[in-house]
Parts: C-alpha cells; sequence; structure tokens
C-alpha cells in the first residue's frame, strides 16, 4: 500500500471553469497551472512517491516533448505513476492503456461514462467493458471504476458479474453522498472489488437556519471518516491497493488565497495518513 496524491488534490492549482457571485472578482484560473511536472514536483516536496493523474490534467493535452519529460521525470525521481481519465468506451479505454503501459502505470481509474455520457445504470459496465478486457489481461493493467453515482449494491453486482482481478473499484468516500448512501455501507460493499482508494474527508453541518444541511470538505482526519475503520474493512479487498489523497477546499475570498489552503491541507492530509500508511 502507498499513499499518493492526485491531480484533484490540486484543482485550485491546476484551475478550472467557474465563477462565483459571491466574489465577483474571484477567477478559478490562476495565472501559472499546475503541470504534469509542476505535480510530481508538488510530490516530490511533500516525500510522496505515487501520483495519480487526473482527467483535470489529461497528460495527452501536452506536447509529445512534455509527456516524455513528465515520464522520465518521475522515473529519475522513483515516483510511481497511475492513470486517471472518465469513460467505458473501447476506442478511448485503448488509448489510455497504451499510455498507461508508457509510463509503466498499474492502474487506470476511470469514470462509468459511455458514449459521452455519464451513467448511473451499473447493468451497462459489463458489456463495455468486455470489450477491452482481453488487452487489460495482456498488458497487466487493471482498470478501476469510481463509484460515482453508481448505487454501490448494483456496482457491486456488475463487477461481481465480471468476476476479473483486472476490473475494480475506486470507491470515493464523498460520491456515495449523491446517491445518497452512507460511505460506510459503500466502503462495505465495495471492499471486495478496491483496487485504489480516494480518500477525501469532509463534514455535513445544519445551516444556521435548521433548513437544511452543508457539505464541505475537510483535511484528512479533520472530518467524518474514521480511518482505522476504514483500514479495517478494505482488508476485504485482495488488492495491493493504494490510498489517493483528494481534496475538496472551500472557496477564499480570492484564488491565491484558496491555493494556499489548498497547499496547507495537502500538507496536514499527509502527515495524519503517515500514522496509517508509512510505504
Amino acid at each position: 500500500m502507498k499513499l499518493g496524491i492526485n491531480s484533484y488534490t490540486s484543482m485550485w492549482s491546476i484551475g478550472f471553469q467557474g465563477s462565483n457571485p459571491t466574489f465577483p472578482d474571484f477567477t478559478a484560473r490562476p495565472q501559472n497551472p499546475l503541470t504534469p511536472l509542476g505535480l510530481l514536483q508538488k510530490a516530490q516536496e511533500l516525500a510522496i512517491s505515487l501520483v495519480q493523474i487526473g482527467p483535470n490534467l489529461r497528460l495527452e493535452d501536452y506536447p509529445e516533448s512534455e509527456i516524455e519529460n513528465f515520464i522520465h521525470t518521475a522515473r529519475t525521481w522513483g515516483i510511481t505513476l497511475e492513470l486517471g481519465t472518465r469513460g467505458l468506451d473501447c476506442d478511448h479505454l485503448l488509448r489510455q492503456v497504451a499510455l498507461a503501459k508508457r509510463m509503466k502505470a498499474a492502474l487506470i481509474r476511470t469514470l462509468p461514462e459511455i458514449n459521452g455520457q455519464y451513467s448511473t445504470d451499473a447493468r451497462l459496465i459489463p458489456p463495455a467493458v468486455h470489450q477491452i478486457l482481453p488487452v487489460l489481461e495482456q498488458e497487466v493493467i487493471k482498470l478501476a471504476i469510481d463509484n460515482g453515482k453508481i448505487p454501490a449494491a448494483d456496482l457491486r453486482a456488475a463487477l461481481d458479474e465480471l468476476h476479473s482481478p483486472y476490473v475494480g473499484v475506486v470507491p470515493d468516500m464523498v460520491n456515495s453522498l449523491a446517491v445518497p448512501e452512507s460511505w460506510k455501507e459503500v466502503t462495505r460493499l465495495l471492499a471486495p472489488h478496491t483496487m485504489c482508494v480516494h480518500y477525501k474527508d469532509f463534514t455535513i453541518k445544519r445551516a444556521w437556519h435548521m433548513m437544511g444541511f452543508i457539505c464541505e470538505g475537510a483535511p484528512s482526519g479533520k472530518g467524518m471518516i474514521e480511518t482505522e475503520w476504514l483500514l479495517e474493512t478494505l482488508k476485504a479487498s485482495p488488492y495491493d491497493y493504494n490510498v489517493i489523497i483528494e481534496l475538496w477546499p472551500s472557496e477564499q475570498p480570492d484564488l491565491k488565497k484558496t491555493i494556499a489552503l489548498e497547499q496547507q491541507w495537502a500538507m496536514e492530509s499527509i502527515s495524519y495518513l503517515r500514522k496509517y500508511i508509512q510505504d
């Protein structure tokens, strides 16, 4: 088991589309966005030896020279790579397998999208994945599907049907709230198929007027995730899964302060999880 970061650990540093009417001067795109190489540098500064590059920092969008430099630098610095993407379409996954092979990545994380549409129907997963399964087996690369908005019992049934050591799941601690389901129930159901974990801590508080709740991210160990329970339950996984820190820092009045908070949370989260994961 390794502790790692991914490009969602640095979402504000990378930037994304959007605006906030509460802060009219707020921009979601920094002047100098974090690059793939910058993500490796961040990992090295944080003493992390695993980086999962995700679809918010698509490696294939960069020039060939930068892709090669990213892969070479990771190898030189002793950083293990995993590949994050979205979609289950066969042609897309074939390209991702080729990129993962080039990166020497043993795992591809993907979102359950089919024909460009986000799917909540787990029954569509087995027929989609069957097409790519022989290639995964040949290249010895695992495909781990994010639980997304699919009910855990349905996703478990789909993975049971596939019954392949090359296809599993990446449970995300917060995604289950969109179903809605308890993160503990999701963990119990998906533990036997867990190939990777997106550790995202969170809090749920009543609004001051008592009419509704506010769900926000938190540094690892400062929210509602019970780490010892989580790791004990995931012993049901037959895989040597890795734990990837993801963060949901709240917007601050300006992007500079938000990025500073994101960096602070990353350090706090790593310090906390090092009590459990030494790699």
